[in-house]
């Protein structure tokens, strides 16, 4: 067995929304603590991009996926629509302490699609 050649990782403009939205729901409920919350959050951000650099597989199997809700199966149309369009039809979530990253990979190419807090029911997708 060879060792993957570290795969490159970028986000797309929702998963961007995303973190905006995370920093200003911080900002909202405790302005005092908001900023050292979200440098944690960014931190937890960077580990895993190295991670999934490293091994794009690391994450578990997107669990919305198996959706029995007409909402839940519209969100999971949506997204692998979407990585379907990028040509990474494979897509994983990797927890972080308190939020999951949704996102698409490929061997060569990981791609950030979104990104929830572990209370939100749902991923924000937007393409």
């Amino acid at each position: 067995m060879s060792i993957p050649v570290n795969a490159r990782v970028r986000a797309v403009p929702n998963f961007l929304d995303c973190l905006h939205s995370a920093r200003r729901f911080m900002e909202e409920q405790d302005q005092a603590t908001a900023r050292s919350r979200f440098a944690r959050l960014q931190a937890e951000l960077a580990k895993a991009r190295s991670l999934l650099s490293f091994s794009p597989s690391s994450g578990r199997p997107a669990r919305f996926l198996d959706a029995r809700s007409g909402w839940g199966r519209f969100q999971a149309e949506t997204a692998m629509q979407l990585a379907e369009e990028l040509g990474m039809p494979e897509l994983r979530e990797l927890v972080l302490a308190r939020h999951v990253v949704l996102y698409a990979h490929s061997q060569q190419e990981v791609v950030l699609l979104s990104l929830r807090h572990e209370r939100q029911l749902a991923y924000r997708m937007t393409s």
